[in-house]
C-alpha cells in the first residue's frame, strides 16, 4: 500500500499522467483547482498542460474521466494558449466522451464544444462534429447533432456556418435509427428559425412525410427573428448590449436593428451543393438534338430539362450546350420545342447564375427575335428565359443586343423587348441605370409610344414608367422633354403602379437573387402581369408627330425662351434630340410674306427691293436695318422678312455695299428674332454663296454664326457643309470649312454629325485646290481637340503625304485643351437645372465617336471551316487558320460585337500546346479589343477569364503577351465586368506561382485607380490570404504590394473579420500585415463632383479632349459618383488615345476607373512622411547613407514608395532600362505643377530615387534628373517649402558628388541647383555639406566646391561659414597647397572673395599659411583688390540676383546649341541686371578664371592702377572694346558682360569632345562672324575662340583621327568648319588683331601640324583640306597684329629647335612663314613693335647662341634668323640700335654685336650688291673677306688651350675673341679633336662665363628675372594697344611709350613691391623667359580642366610649381621627356635655373 500512495508527493502535472487513476483523480481535482485560481491567462503555467488536456478527455477510467472533463473545461475557458488544442480535444470528446452512457459526461462534451466556440475556435469545432456525423456509432451522432444545434441556438447563423450543416441534413433524415432522425428534425427546425425559407430547396428531395413533419413545425415557430445569446471573446461588447436589453424587460425596440444586425440575410443558392451535369448528359444528346425527327429532339432536350431542374449547376464549360439550345430556339421549326429549349435555358441561367453571363450575349438577340411567336406557352417561356439570364448579367452588357431588336418592324417582338426592358429596369437601381444607358433606351422607347400597335405603345409606356421609377425625374426628364402632356401623364401613371424588385434593401446582386423564388423553378416576374394591365388600359391618344429620333440633325430651336423649363439646359446640347419644342413653321407662300413684311416695313422700303439703281437699293437696306433694329422679337415675321431680301435680285447682288448691308440684316434677324429652320434654309444657300467673296464674305460668316445661334450648330453646320460642297467653287468650300473650324471652337462641339462631315472632309482632302485642303485639315485640328485620336481612324486610308499633314495637324494640338464655348449657352439654357449634365455631355462625344467608326460585322466571315482550321490537330493549319482571324479583323478594322463562334475557336487556342500560337492568340485577342471597342465587354466572362489563366504560363514571355492582352481589354470594358462573380477569385484560387504573382500585380495596378468595385472582389480576399503564405517569395511580395489596394475598396473591418478562417499562426501574421497596410492604405480616386468642375472649365477628359461643356456650369457640376458602366462606355472610346494629352489631368472624371494611366502619379498618404522621418529616426528602416546604394536600399526605397506612388510610375522608376527612367522623370516632370501637394508629400522619397539615379552611369538619365531638379526646386521655392534635415542629408551629398562629373554641362547644372537649394534650406547648413565635399578625391569636385563656397560668402556674408569662419577659412585654406592647379586656383578666388567681403580680418582668420601659399594669396589679392570689392551690402539683392544669373546659364544650356546666336545674344541681353560676382562668366568658361593670372589678366589689374596715375590722356585711344569687356565694372552696359556669358559658353562647346557638339558650335560662331553687324560681340573673345579651336585641332590630331570607329567624314567636316570659321576670322582685320601672341604660337603649332598630318592626306578629300589650311596660314600671317605673329613665329621657331621630337619638315614650314613675314615686313614695319622683336630674337640667340645654331643639320634656322636682322636694318638703319630698349644688359647680348656688323658692312658695301646676296646676309661676305686671317688667330688659341701651362690663358682668349666675333667659327677646330677635348673647351669657357657675368649682379636680375618682370606687363599690355589702335599707324606712339615709361619705372624701383612679390608667383605660374607663350600655356591648363579625353596627350603642358623648365622653352614638348643629346646643354640650363632662383 505504501507504494500506492507514493504519487502523492508529485506534481500536480505528473499525477495527471500518473498510471493510477486515483493518482489521476487526485491530479486533475488540483488541476481543476489551480486553474480556476491563475488569474493571468497568459500565464507561463498554463502551457505545461498543453499536451495533457487531450488525455485529460479521454481517460479510460470513467471516473477520472469526469473529473477530467471539468478540468479541461476550466483549462479551455481561462487559458490563452487553449486554442490550439481544439483540434484533438474536440476529436476526443467526440470518440471517447459522447458515447459514454452518463449523462454528465455528455453535458460536459458538449459544454467544452461550445467553449472552444467562444474562445473563436468554431471552424475546427465545426468540422469535429461534422466528422462524428459519420461515426457508426449513433449515440456519438446524435450528441454531435445536438452539439450543433446548441450551438446554433446560442451562437446563431453568422458563427455557425449553416451551409456544411444543410449539406448533411437529407443523409440524417435518412438514418435508420428514430434517434438520429429526430434529433436531425430538431436540428432543421432549429436552422429554419435563422434562415426561414431558404432551407427548402435544399430539404425538397427528402420524404414527403418527414418533410410534413418539418412544416407544421416550422409553421409553429414565432415569427420574430432569433437572436445571438452566447457571445464570442471578441464580441464582448453586444454581449453588453444585450445583457441591458434583458435587464431593460426583454425585448425593446432598440433591439430590433440589433437583430438585423445580427441575422444576415441567407441565400437558399448559397446552401445548395452545385450538382455537375455535364457529364451527366446522354452520351448520344448532340447528335440526337441535330435528329430530323421532333420527337428525338424531344428526348434531348427532355432530358437537358430534367438535368437543370437541379438549383444550382457546378460551373464549367457550357458553350456547346447553349450553343445547341440557342439553335433550338432560334431555329426549330417545332414551337414546342421552342418551349422546351427555352425553359432548359432558363434552368441553366437559374443553376448558374452569375457564371452563365458569359453566354448571354450569344443568347438573348436570338431569345427576342423569337418573340415574333405568339403562342402563350412559347411567349412565356422565353420570358422566363430571358429574365433569368437578366439575372446572370446587367443591363450595360445585353444593352446593345436589345436595341438592335427595338427597331424590328414586328410588333410583338417590339412589344415583348419592352416589356422585357420593363422588367429589367425593376432590378436596376440609380446606379446601375446611368444616364448613359437610360438615354439610348429612352429614345428607342420614346418611338415606340408613338407606334401604330396599341399593345406596343403600351409596353413602351411601361417601360419608360418603370424607368421613371428607379432614376428619378430627374435623370430621365430631359429625355422625355418632346412628349406631351397626355403620353407624359400616362407614363407617370405607369410609374406609380411599379413595384420594385430592390424596393425593400437598397440593390445589389443579393436581391435579384432573392427576388426568384428558388424552390420553384418558375419565376414569377411581374411580366406577364404586367402585360396584361397595360393592355386594358392603354388610351389611343391622337395622332402625334414622331419624335425625331436621337442624334438625328440636331434639335430644333425653342419657341419661347421659357418653353420646357423642365428641360433645363438640354437646349445647348445638340445631341439630345429630344429636348426642346421645336416649331416647324410652314414654308409660306410670297404672297402672305409679302403681307406680312408690308405689314412691318416702310413701303418705300419694299419697292425699292428691286430697284434698277443700286443707290436706291442701298436706301432701301438701311431703312430695311432700321425697321429690323427697332422691331420686337414677337412681332419679328423672319420668314416674310428674309423671303423679301432673297427677293430678285436677291443673292445675285451686284453691288458689294448692298450685298453687305444685306447679310448685315440677315445676322440681325437671326439675332433679334424667332429664327426657324424654313427661314434659315432661305438665306443660307445665298450665304454660302457669298461666304468665298472678298468683300463680303466677312458678313456671310456673320450671318451663318447668328443662324448658328438660332438654329443650333449642328443642323445650320450640316446644311451649309452640304451646300458648299455641293457647288464648284473652292473659295467657298475652304472659307466654308475655316467658318466652321471657328464656330466649332465657339459652340463647342456637342451634337455635331460627325459622321456627315466626315465624309465632306474626306471630300475636301481630295480636293486640288490646295487652300481647301489647308481648311480641311485645319477643320480636323479643331474636331481633334474634341474627339481625340478616335478621329485619325477615319483618316488612315488616306494618302501618306496627307496623312502625314493630318498627323503634324494632330500632334499641334496635342496637350490643348479645348476652349469652352462661347456662344449657343446664353438663349438655350433656361433653367439649366441638371448639375449631371455636362460631364456626360463630354463623355457622350467621346462614345459617339466610337459609336459612328463604321463597324463591319464580321460574323459570316466567322464560317465553320474556318473555326475547324483553328481547332484542327496539325498546328501548322491552326496557324493557318489564326492568321486568317488576324486578316479577317486588319481588314475590317473595327467590328461589331457579333463575332459568331470565334470567341470559342479562340478560347481553345489559349491552352495550346504549342505557345506560339497561344501568343498569336493573344495578339488577336489584342487586336480584337481595339477592333471591337467598349462592347467587347460582352465577351469578358467567356473570353476574358481564360486570358487570366494565360497569365499561369511558364513562359516569361507568354505571361508579357498575356498581361498586355488582359490591359488592352480593360481599356475598353472598364474592370468590373473582369472584377464580378467568382471568377476572378476561382482563378487566384489555383495554386500557380506565376499565375498568382502576375494576376496580384495586376490587380495591385488596376484596383487603386477604381472609385468603386462589385463586392464580388470580397471573395478573392481568402486566397489573398493564402497567397501571403505562399512558398513563392515573388508571390508573397505580390499579395503585400496588393493588400493595401484591396483594403482600400473593402475597407479593414471586412478584411480583418475575413482571416476567422485562417490558421492562428496564419491569422496573427496576416494580421500583423493587416496592420501594415492599413498605414499605408491609399485614399480612394478622387469623386468626380471636384473633378467634373476641372473638366468643364475647358480641360477636357484625358483621353479625347472634348470640353464642350459650358463654363458657367462648373459650379452646379456636383454630382453623386457616376457608376461604373458608363464610366467603362466613356472609356471605350479611349483605347486608342493614349496621346501626350492623356497625362495631364489627376482627376479624370468620367473615364473608365482603371484606365491605366490615370490618375495621381503621387498619392497623398495622411503623415506618410512624418511616419517615414520616426522611423528613419527609430532605426526601423535603414537610414539612407551609402557609397554606392545596396540592394536593400533600393528595396526598401521601392516598399516606401509603393503606398504612395502610382503603380505603373513606380514600375518605370524601378525598371532595369535606364529608358524606363527617362519615362519616369518625364511624367514627373508633366505631372509637377499640377500635383504640388503631391510631390511635397513623396519629396523625401523622389530626392533618395533621385540620389540613385546620380549612381547610374547613364548620361541622359543624368540630365534629365538635373532639370527635373532645377523645375522641382523652383516649385518648392515658390510654394515656400522648407527642406527637412532629413531630405536635406539624405539628398545634398549624393548632389555635391555630381559636382565633380567630367562633363561641364552637369556641372553647370548641379551648381544650378545648389544655387536654388539655398533658398529653400539655410545656406549655412548647405555650407557644411558642400565643406564636406571639398575633401572630395576628385579634384574637379574640390574645385567646384570651394567655387560654391565662396558664392555663398559673397551672396550671403560670413555668417553662412560653419562651423565659424575661422574653421571654415583654415579648411579652406589648405587647399591653397593642392597639387591641383584648378583647386589652387579655386581655394585662391574664394578666399579673395571671403577678403573682399571681411577684409584684412581673414589672415587673422587662416591663421598659419607656409610661406609659399601664403605669397600665392597675398599675390592674388592684391591683383584683385585692383578691381572695385564687391560689398557684402548687396546680401538681400544678391540672392535672387544670383538665382537669375544661373537661370538665365541653365536655360540656355536647355536650348538646342543650332539656335540662332542671335537669339541667344537677345536673351542675355534681357537678363535683369548682371551679377558683379567675377565668378559667373568662370562657371561659364572656364579659360577666364586663369586668364586673370595671365595678359588678359593683366589688363584687368593694370588699367585700373594706370588710372589713378592720371594717364587718362594716353588710355583714351587705347582703351576701345577690350579691356571693357574683359572687366565687369558695374557702370558697364549690360549687353557685353551677358553677351559675353553666351559667348563665352558657345566656345567652351568649340573645344567639346564630341565633334556635333563642336560643329554646331562652330555654327553658330561662323553665323556671327560673317554678319557684321554682330560681329564685333565676338570682340574680346578671339583669344578664347583660338585656344578652343587648338585645343579641338589637339583633339582630332590625337583622339579623333585615332578612333578606328569614328567616321572620318565627320572629322573632314569639322576640319572645314575650323577652317572656314578662321578664314571668316581672319579676314576681319580688327578682330584678327586681337590674338596674343602666345595663341597665335599654338594656333601656328596646330595648322602646321595638321599640313603635316599624312593621315589627312589619306582622306578622300584631304587635299582639300591641306590646301584651305594653306590659305588660311597666309591669312593668318598678313592679318594678325604683325608684332605678336612674329614674336610667335620666332617662339614657335625655338620650341621646335629644341625639341627633338619634332620633325624638321616643321621648323622649315615655320622658317618659311618667317621668310613670308619678312617679305611683309617693308610695308608693316611701322606698326611693328621693334623692341619687342628684338627682345625675342635675343632671347632666341641667347638660347641658341651662334655654335649651337650651326650644330643644327640644316643651315636655314641660321640664314632665317640672319635674313630677318638684315632686312630689319636695312629698313631701319643705324635707327635700330635704339630699339634694344627691352634687353637687360645690352653688351653682353650677341644681338647688338650683330647688329652692329651688319651695319657697318651694310655702310661699307657699295651698291652694286644684288639682292640675293642682300638676302644670304651680311654676315657671310664678313666671314668670306677675313677668313685666312681669323684661321690663324683661332689656330694660335687652340695651341695654347692644348698646351699644360697655357691652357687657362687660352680659354680666356678664345672666350673674348668669341665674345668679341659671336659668329665666328670655331667648329673646325674642335672637329678633329677627342670628344673629350670637346667638352673640355666648352666647360672651361662656361666657367669662365660665370665668373666674368656672377660679378656685380643683384640676385633679383641673375639669369632671367629681367624678363619675368616684363612678362607681367609690356608684353599683355601692348597686345591689347597694339591690337586695338595699330588699325592705324598714328596710335602706336602711347602704347610704346608706355612700355618704356614702365620699364623705367621698375628701373628705378618705383614697382620695388611687386618685384619682390613677383618671382615667386612667376616661377610657379609661368615659364620666365617666354612670357607671351607662358600666358597661352596658363590658358591652355585651365582648358585642359574642361576637356579631359584629351588630358593624357598634354601631359607636359601642366605646370606643377615643382617643374620649372628651362628660360628659353616656350612649351618645352621634349625637354622633360627626352634626353637631350647634350648634356653640357643641360648643364647650362640647370646652372641658369639655379642662379634664377637664388
Amino acid at each position: 500500500m505504501g507504494d500506492d500512495s507514493e504519487w502523492i508527493k508529485l506534481s500536480i502535472d505528473q499525477k495527471c499522467e500518473h498510471k493510477l487513476w486515483k493518482a489521476r483523480v487526485n491530479g486533475y481535482e488540483e488541476a481543476l483547482k489551480l486553474f480556476q485560481k491563475i488569474e493571468d491567462e497568459k500565464s507561463p503555467e498554463w502551457s505545461k498542460y498543453l499536451g495533457l488536456i487531450k488525455k485529460f478527455v479521454t481517460d479510460s477510467n470513467a471516473v477520472a474521466q469526469l473529473k477530467g472533463l471539468e478540468a479541461a473545461l476550466a483549462y479551455v475557458e481561462n487559458a490563452h494558449v487553449a486554442g490550439k488544442t481544439t483540434g484533438e480535444v474536440i476529436s476526443g470528446v467526440v470518440n471517447k466522451v459522447f458515447n459514454q452512457p452518463k449523462a454528465r459526461a455528455k453535458e460536459l462534451g458538449i459544454d467544452i464544444c461550445l467553449m472552444y466556440i467562444e474562445i473563436e475556435k468554431g471552424e475546427p469545432v465545426q468540422e469535429e462534429l461534422l466528422k462524428g456525423l459519420d461515426n457508426k456509432n449513433p449515440k456519438i451522432i446524435v450528441a454531435c447533432i445536438e452539439t450543433l444545434r446548441k450551438a446554433l441556438s446560442e451562437f446563431g447563423s453568422k458563427i455557425i456556418s449553416l451551409k456544411p450543416i444543410i449539406k448533411v441534413l437529407p443523409k440524417l433524415f435518412e438514418s435508420r435509427e428514430k434517434a438520429v432522425r429526430d434529433e436531425a428534425k430538431l436540428l432543421a427546425v432549429e436552422i429554419y428559425r435563422w434562415i426561414r425559407d431558404a432551407l427548402r430547396p435544399p430539404l425538397q428531395n427528402i420524404n414527403s412525410v418527414q418533410l410534413k413533419e418539418l412544416e407544421e413545425e416550422w409553421v409553429n415557430l414565432p415569427p420574430a427573428a432569433p437572436k445571438q445569446t452566447r457571445f464570442l471573446r471578441s464580441q464582448q461588447e453586444l454581449k453588453a448590449k444585450f445583457e441591458q436589453q434583458q435587464a431593460a424587460g426583454g425585448d425593446a425596440d432598440g433591439g430590433g436593428d440589433d437583430g438585423d444586425e445580427v441575422v444576415p440575410q441567407v441565400d437558399a443558392y448559397e446552401l445548395l451543393e452545385a450538382v455537375e451535369i455535364l457529364s451527366k448528359l446522354p452520351k448520344d444528346f448532340y447528335d440526337k438534338i441535330e435528329a430530323k425527327k421532333w420527337q428525338e429532339r424531344k428526348e434531348a432536350l427532355e432530358a437537358v430539362e430534367m438535368l437543370v431542374k437541379n438549383p444550382r449547376l457546378e460551373a464549367g464549360d457550357y458553350a456547346d450546350l447553349v450553343k445547341v439550345l440557342k439553335k433550338v430556339v432560334g431555329k426549330d421549326t417545332n414551337v414546342m420545342l421552342v418551349a422546351l429549349a427555352a425553359k432548359c435555358l432558363a434552368g441553366l441561367a437559374t443553376g448558374l447564375r452569375k457564371k452563365f453571363g458569359q453566354y448571354a450575349g450569344q443568347v438573348v438577340p436570338t431569345i427576342l427575335e423569337k418573340f415574333k411567336e405568339k403562342k402563350p406557352q412559347v411567349v412565356q417561356a422565353l420570358q422566363e428565359a430571358i429574365d433569368a439570364i437578366f439575372l446572370t448579367t446587367t443591363l450595360q452588357n445585353i444593352s446593345e443586343d436589345i436595341l438592335a431588336v427595338m427597331d424590328n418592324k414586328n410588333p410583338t417582338i417590339k412589344q415583348q423587348t419592352s416589356l422585357f426592358i420593363a422588367r429589367s429596369f425593376r432590378h436596376c437601381t440609380p446606379s446601375t441605370l446611368p444616364r448613359s444607358l437610360l438615354k439610348p433606351f429612352c429614345a428607342a422607347l420614346l418611338k415606340h409610344i408613338n407606334d401604330s400597335a396599341p399593345e406596343v405603345r403600351d409596353a413602351a409606356f411601361e417601360a419608360l414608367g418603370t424607368a421613371l421609377k428607379v432614376a428619378g425625374e430627374k435623370a430621365v426628364n430631359p429625355f422625355l422633354a418632346d412628349v406631351d402632356k397626355l403620353k407624359l401623364d400616362r407614363i407617370k401613371e405607369c410609374a406609380e403602379k411599379v413595384e420594385l424588385a430592390y424596393g425593400k434593401n437598397t440593390g445589389g446582386a443579393a436581391d435579384k437573387k432573392e427576388c426568384r423564388p428558388a424552390a420553384g423553378k418558375t419565376p414569377v416576374l411581374s411580366g406577364a402581369a404586367g402585360d396584361k394591365d397595360t393592355k386594358d388600359t392603354s388610351a389611343k391618344s391622337g395622332p402625334l408627330k414622331k419624335a425625331p429620333a436621337a442624334k438625328s440633325g440636331g434639335p430644333p430651336k425653342k419657341s419661347k425662351p421659357a418653353a420646357a423649363a423642365g428641360a433645363g439646359g438640354a437646349g445647348i446640347k445638340g445631341k439630345k434630340g429630344s429636348e426642346t419644342k421645336e416649331i416647324f413653321e410652314p414654308e409660306l407662300s410670297i404672297e402672305v410674306c409679302e403681307e406680312r413684311a408690308s405689314a412691318v416695313l416702310p413701303a418705300s422700303c419694299i419697292q425699292q427691293l428691286d430697284s434698277g439703281n443700286w443707290k436706291e437699293r442701298l436706301a432701301c437696306m438701311e431703312e430695311f436695318q432700321k425697321a429690323v433694329e427697332l422691331m420686337e422679337r414677337s412681332e419679328m415675321p423672319c420668314q416674310a422678312l428674309v423671303r423679301m431680301l432673297a427677293k430678285k435680285p436677291g443673292w445675285k447682288e451686284t453691288n458689294f455695299q448692298v450685298m453687305q448691308m444685306k447679310l448685315h440684316i440677315v445676322a440681325l434677324i437671326a439675332q433679334k428674332g424667332n429664327f426657324s429652320k424654313t427661314s434659315a434654309q432661305v438665306v443660307l444657300d445665298g450665304l454660302v454663296d457669298k461666304i468665298g467673296d472678298v468683300k463680303c464674305g466677312s458678313n456671310a460668316k456673320e450671318a451663318m454664326t447668328a443662324i448658328a445661334e438660332a438654329c443650333l450648330l449642328p443642323w445650320t453646320a450640316e446644311q451649309v457643309m452640304s451646300m458648299a460642297f455641293s457647288q464648284k467653287n473652292p473659295k467657298n468650300q475652304s472659307e466654308t470649312l475655316n467658318w466652321l473650324s471657328n464656330a466649332i471652337k465657339e459652340f463647342g462641339f456637342s451634337g455635331l454629325n460627325v459622321k456627315a462631315f466626315i465624309s465632306n472632309v474626306k471630300t475636301a482632302l481630295a480636293a486640288t485646290n490646295p487652300a481647301v485642303r489647308t481648311a480641311a485639315i485645319t477643320l480636323l485640328g479643331v474636331m481633334y481637340l474634341y474627339v481625340g485620336p478616335p478621329l485619325r481612324m477615319f483618316f488612315e486610308d488616306e494618302k501618306p503625304a496627307l496623312l502625314s499633314q493630318i498627323d503634324a495637324e494632330f500632334e499641334k494640338m496635342q496637350g490643348q485643351t479645348a476652349p469652352a464655348p462661347t456662344r449657343g449657352t446664353s438663349r438655350h439654357s433656361g433653367g439649366s437645372g441638371d448639375d449631371g449634365e455636362e460631364r456626360d455631355e463630354q463623355e457622350d462625344i467621346g462614345n459617339d465617336v466610337v459609336d459612328l467608326l463604321p463597324r463591319t460585322d464580321i460574323s459570316d466571315k466567322i464560317t465553320a471551316e474556318l473555326v475547324s482550321k483553328i481547332g484542327d490537330k496539325n498546328w501548322k493549319i491552326r496557324k493557318e487558320g489564326l492568321d486568317e482571324v488576324t486578316s479577317i479583323i486588319n481588314d475590317a478594322k473595327f467590328i461589331q460585337p457579333n463575332i459568331g463562334e470565334l470567341p470559342a475557336a479562340l478560347k481553345c487556342r489559349l491552352n495550346d500546346s504549342n505557345k506560339i500560337l497561344v501568343q498569336q492568340t493573344l495578339s488577336i485577342l489584342q487586336q480584337l479589343a481595339m477592333a471591337v471597342g467598349p462592347n467587347i465587354r460582352q465577351h469578358v466572362k467567356n473570353l476574358g477569364i481564360q486570358i487570366i489563366t494565360v497569365l499561369g504560363d511558364s513562359k516569361n514571355n507568354v505571361r508579357a503577351a498575356a498581361l498586355a492582352t488582359v490591359n488592352a481589354w480593360t481599356e475598353q470594358t472598364g474592370m468590373k465586368e473582369w472584377l464580378e462573380g467568382e471568377d476572378l477569385s476561382e482563378e487566384l484560387k489555383k495554386e500557380n506561382p506565376f499565375l498568382r504573382q502576375e494576376l496580384l500585380g495586376w490587380l495591385a495596378d488596376k484596383l487603386p485607380t477604381l472609385r468603386s468595385v462589385p463586392s464580388d472582389l470580397l471573395l478573392c480576399v481568402p486566397h489573398l490570404y493564402s497567397c501571403l503564405e505562399d512558398r513563392n517569395g515573388d508571390v508573397r511580395k505580390k499579395a503585400q504590394d496588393a493588400l493595401p489596394f484591396f483594403m482600400m475598396h473593402l475597407g479593414f473591418e471586412k478584411m480583418a473579420k475575413a482571416t476567422g478562417k485562417l490558421k492562428p499562426t496564419s491569422k496573427d501574421q496576416v494580421l500583423a500585415m493587416l496592420e501594415k497596410a492599413k498605414a499605408i492604405m491609399p485614399a480612394k480616386p478622387a469623386v468626380p463632383a471636384k473633378a467634373s468642375s476641372k473638366v468643364v472649365g475647358g480641360a477636357a477628359p484625358a483621353k479625347f479632349q472634348s470640353a464642350s461643356a459650358p463654363a458657367e456650369d462648373s459650379g452646379s457640376s456636383t454630382m453623386e459618383p457616376k457608376p461604373d458602366p458608363k464610366k467603362a462606355k466613356a472609356g471605350g472610346a479611349a483605347s486608342k488615345a493614349k496621346g501626350a494629352q492623356g497625362k495631364k489631368i489627376p482627376s479624370k472624371p468620367n473615364l473608365k476607373e482603371d484606365d491605366d494611366k490615370s490618375g495621381p502619379i503621387f498619392i497623398i498618404v495622411p503623415n506618410g512622411k512624418e511616419q517615414r522621418m520616426k522611423d528613419e529616426k527609430g532605426l526601423k528602416v535603414l537610414k539612407w547613407n551609402f557609397t554606392t546604394p545596396r540592394d536593400e536600399y533600393i528595396e526598401q526605397l521601392k516598399t516606401q514608395m509603393s503606398s504612395c506612388v502610382a503603380r505603373w510610375v513606380q514600375d518605370e522608376m524601378f525598371h532595369t532600362d535606364f529608358q524606363h527612367h527617362n519615362k519616369a522623370l518625364a511624367v514627373m516632370v508633366e505631372h509637377l505643377e499640377s500635383e504640388k501637394d503631391g510631390v511635397i508629400s513623396c519629396l523625401d522619397l523622389i530626392l533618395k530615387w533621385l540620389t540613385l539615379r546620380f549612381f547610374d552611369t547613364n548620361t541622359s538619365v543624368l540630365m534629365k534628373a538635373l532639370e527635373y531638379l532645377k523645375l522641382l526646386f523652383t516649385l518648392l521655392s515658390q510654394e515656400e517649402y522648407h527642406l527637412t534635415e532629413n531630405e536635406a542629408s539624405s539628398f545634398i551629398p549624393y548632389l555635391i558628388l555630381k559636382v565633380g562629373e567630367s562633363k561641364d554641362v552637369i556641372r553647370k547644372d548641379v551648381r544650378a541647383i545648389l544655387n536654388r537649394m539655398c533658398l529653400i534650406y539655410p545656406a549655412s547648413k548647405m555650407f557644411t555639406f558642400i565643406m564636406e565635399g571639398t575633401k572630395s578625391k576628385n579634384s574637379k569636385q574640390r574645385a567646384e566646391c570651394l567655387e560654391e563656397l565662396g558664392c555663398l560668402v559673397e551672396s550671403y556674408g560670413m555668417n553662412v561659414c560653419q562651423p565659424t569662419p575661422g574653421k571654415a577659412l583654415k579648411e579652406m585654406a589648405i587647399h591653397i597647397g593642392d597639387r591641383d592647379n584648378t583647386v589652387r586656383n579655386a581655394a585662391l578666388n574664394t578666399i579673395v572673395t571671403v577678403y573682399n567681403v571681411h577684409g584684412d580680418q581673414v589672415f587673422k582668420l587662416i591663421g598659419n599659411l607656409s610661406e609659399k601659399d601664403m605669397s600665392m594669396l597675398e599675390e592674388r589679392i592684391k591683383r584683385a583688390a585692383k578691381r572695385p570689392a564687391a560689398a557684402p551690402a548687396r546680401q538681400a539683392e544678391e540672392k535672387p540676383q544670383r538665382a537669375q544669373s544661373t537661370n538665365a546659364n541653365a536655360s540656355m544650356l536647355r536650348k538646342g546649341p543650332a539656335e540662332d546666336m542671335s537669339s541667344k545674344l537677345n536673351q542675355a541681353r534681357n537678363m535683369s541686371g548682371h551679377s558683379e560676382t567675377t565668378h559667373t562668366v568662370p562657371r561659364e568658361f572656364q579659360l577666364d578664371l586663369d586668364e586673370i593670372e595671365n595678359d588678359n589678366g593683366t589688363v584687368r589689374c593694370e588699367m585700373p592702377a594706370l588710372v589713378q596715375h592720371k594717364l587718362d590722356d594716353i588710355f583714351e585711344p587705347v582703351l576701345i572694346p577690350e579691356p571693357k569687356i574683359r572687366a565687369v565694372s558695374p557702370h558697364f552696359d549690360d549687353m557685353h558682360s551677358n553677351t559675353a556669358s553666351t559667348i563665352n559658353f558657345v566656345i567652351s562647346q568649340v573645344a567639346s569632345g564630341d565633334i556635333n557638339t563642336s560643329i554646331q558650335a562652330l555654327a553658330q560662331i561662323d553665323e556671327v562672324l560673317r554678319q557684321e553687324d554682330k560681329a564685333e560681340a565676338m570682340s574680346g573673345h578671339i583669344d578664347q575662340f583660338l585656344i578652343a579651336t587648338f585645343m579641338q585641332l589637339r583633339l582630332i590630331y590625337n583622339t579623333h583621327m585615332a578612333d578606328e570607329k569614328l567616321d572620318k567624314d565627320e572629322i573632314v567636316k569639322l576640319y572645314s568648319c575650323i577652317i572656314g570659321n578662321m578664314i571668316s576670322l581672319f579676314q576681319m582685320e580688327s578682330l584678327a588683331r586681337e590674338a596674343s601672341t602666345g595663341v597665335l604660337k599654338d594656333l601656328m603649332h596646330g595648322l602646321i601640324t595638321l599640313m603635316l598630318d599624312s593621315r589627312v592626306e589619306d582622306l578622300e578629300e584631304g587635299q582639300q583640306v591641306i590646301r584651305s589650311v594653306n590659305l588660311l596660314v597666309v591669312k593668318v600671317l598678313e592679318k594678325s597684329d604683325q608684332t605678336n605673329i612674329l614674336s610667335a613665329l620666332l617662339v614657335l621657331l625655338q620650341d621646335s629647335l629644341l625639341a627633338t621630337a619634332s620633325s624638321p619638315k616643321f621648323s622649315e614650314l615655320v622658317m618659311k612663314c618667317l621668310w613670308r613675314m619678312v617679305r611683309l615686313l617693308p610695308e608693316t614695319i611701322n606698326n611693328i613693335n621693334l623692341d619687342r622683336i628684338l627682345l625675342d630674337i635675343h632671347i632666341f640667340m641667347k638660347v641658341f647662341p651662334k655654335e649651337k645654331l650651326k650644330q643644327c643639320k640644316s643651315e636655314f634656322p641660321i640664314r632665317t634668323l640672319k635674313t630677318l636682322l638684315h632686312t630689319l636694318c636695312k629698313l631701319k638703319g643705324p635707327k635700330i640700335l635704339d630699339h634694344l630698349t627691352m634687353i637687360e644688359n645690352k653688351n653682353e647680348s650677341e644681338l647688338e654685336a650683330h647688329l652692329c656688323r651688319v651695319m657697318k658692312h651694310s655702310m661699307d658695301q657699295t651698291g652694286s650688291k644684288t639682292d640675293k646676296e642682300t638676302e644670304k646676309g651680311a654676315s657671310r661676305i664678313d666671314e668670306k673677306s677675313s677668313k685666312a686671317k681669323v684661321n690663324d688667330f683661332l689656330a694660335e688659341i687652340f695651341k695654347k688651350i692644348g698646351s699644360k701651362e697655357n691652357t687657362k690663358e687660352g680659354l680666356a682668349e678664345l672666350y673674348e675673341y668669341k665674345k668679341k666675333y659671336s659668329d665666328a667659327d670655331i667648329e673646325p677646330f674642335l672637329k678633329n679633336s677627342s670628344q673629350f677635348f670637346q667638352s673640355y673647351v666648352e666647360r672651361g669657357l662656361r666657367l669662365i662665363e660665370m665668373e666674368r657675368e656672377g660679378k656685380g649682379r643683384i640676385p633679383s636680375s641673375t639669369g632671367i628675372s629681367p624678363q619675368t618682370e616684363v612678362t607681367c606687363l609690356p608684353t599683355s599690355t601692348n597686345t591689347v594697344s597694339s591690337s586695338i589702335g595699330n588699325t592705324n599707324g598714328e596710335e602706336v606712339g602711347p602704347s610704346v611709350y608706355l612700355e618704356r615709361l614702365k620699364i623705367l619705372r621698375q628701373r628705378c624701383g618705383l614697382d620695388n613691391a611687386k618685384q619682390e612679390d613677383r618671382p615667386p608667383l612667376t616661377s610657379l605660374l609661368s615659364k620666365p623667359a617666354t612670357p607671351t607663350v607662358a600666358s597661352s600655356t596658363d590658358m591652355l591648363h585651365s582648358k585642359l580642366s574642361q576637356l579631359r579625353e584629351s588630358r593624357e596627350h598634354y601631359q607636359h603642358l601642366d605646370l606643377d610649381s615643382n617643374q620649372t623648365h628651362s628660360s628659353g622653352i616656350g612649351t618645352a614638348t621634349s625637354s622633360s621627356s627626352s634626353t637631350a643629346a647634350n648634356i653640357d646643354d643641360l648643364k647650362k640650363r640647370l646652372e641658369r635655373i639655379k642662379s634664377s632662383r637664388k
